[in-house]
């Protein structure tokens, strides 16, 4: 199946590009959560905290961002849990809660907490392939468990009257795929959405994702289908549509690399076109992130920083030497003021000036 990675954009406004959807819908018992555009922002440990989720909807195209995925068991053992990973501002709507979990009873009561916090929607972890999560029997280590996994679905969904959806993998590994299989028995167990990750746990994040799966998924139910893997640009994004059917496109690790990615997405829907961010613009943003961070005071700030740095100074000439100077800074100020210099002396900005 033909990728478009690193395609450059085109002259034109393209058919292909005409076919990611404009919106879609998540409905349950009257409830309806509309998104558009029908993008979503996947779920990522230590990466989307609020801080990056408002900057993601401040860059705009996003239709729904979720949280990091978090486990029900802490959430109804300690408020510091919700505190930590579920706070979020009301401009971060629409926003769904992710969490993790393998007992109905806990998973219910974490659910009802989400719904108690004004989430607009929940979602359930079937995807995560942590040996740390999976040894517990959460994320994907629950596809190996399709009986426990209807119960988790039945007293989740009694629990709240949120939207219900799932994130998950095609199956353990390639010779267990359970896909259609779990699709169906979530739309029959009342879950509103699926958005599949089309890997295996056994893959983990190698290999290419195998969009055929999502399109047997999309065939095998009525329910709204994300799709998942392998989208590094607005060609990618249009051409899993073209290939699948799904309803919509979630998107994780090249939110992170490229947070433009959702606004470049609903560029190219409108328009065939979408402009690739320049010097100026890269300067603004990792500056406006750092800065962000450190007026928050978000725990691990400084870590954040480099991580962030890693991903978002490649392509950056003289990338390696940021990256470097944002390593060795010892504070989050420390780091920021390296940034600003770095930008101030290549495009020729004052100093004060390059977020």
């Amino acid at each position: 199946m033909q990728k478009y990675w690193d395609t450059p954009p085109p002259a034109r406004p393209s058919a292909v590009a005409a076919l990611l959807p404009e919106a879609v819908e998540l409905r349950h018992a009257g409830r309806r959560l509309r998104l558009a555009p029908a993008t979503v922002l996947a779920p990522m440990s230590g990466i989307t905290d609020t801080v990056f989720r408002r900057f993601i909807r401040d860059l705009g195209g996003c239709g729904l961002i979720m949280t990091e995925f978090t486990s029900a068991d802490g959430l109804v053992r300690s408020e510091k849990v919700a505190r930590r990973y579920l706070s979020f501002a009301e401009c971060e709507r629409p926003i769904a809660a992710q969490l993790f979990g393998n007992d109905p009873e806990v998973m219910a009561e974490a659910a009802a907490v989400v719904e108690q916090m004004g989430f607009d929607s929940i979602d359930l972890n079937l995807g995560c392939p942590a040996k740390k999560v999976v040894k517990c029997n959460g994320g994907s280590g629950l596809l190996r468990d399709l009986p426990l996994l209807e119960r988790l679905f039945l007293r989740l969904r009694k629990a709240v009257s949120l939207p219900f959806t799932v994130k998950f993998r095609a199956g353990w590994d390639e010779a267990h795929l359970v896909h259609v299989e779990l699709a169906r028995l979530a739309e029959a167990s009342g879950v509103n959405g699926l958005a599949l990750h089309a890997r295996t746990r056994e893959q983990g994040y190698s290999g290419q994702a195998q969009w055929r799966w999502i399109a047997e998924v999309k065939q095998a139910v009525s329910i709204p289908v994300f799709g998942n893997g392998d989208i590094r640009s607005p060609e990618d994004a249009a051409a899993m549509v073209a290939a699948t059917g799904c309803d919509g496109v979630m998107i994780g690790r090249t939110a992170a690399s490229n947070p433009w990615i959702f606004r470049q997405m609903e560029s190219y829907r409108l328009t065939g076109a979408y402009a690739p961010p320049g010097p100026a613009d890269r300067a603004r943003l990792i500056g406006d992130y750092f800065e962000r961070l450190v007026r928050e005071g978000m725990p691990g700030g400084l870590g954040k920083m480099k991580q962030f740095a890693s991903w978002f100074t490649h392509g950056v000439e003289g990338g390696a030497r940021l990256r470097k100077a944002v390593y060795e800074a010892r504070t989050e100020t420390e780091a920021l003021a390296r940034v600003h210099a770095f930008f101030a002396e290549a495009l020729a900005l004052p100093a004060t000036a390059a977020s």
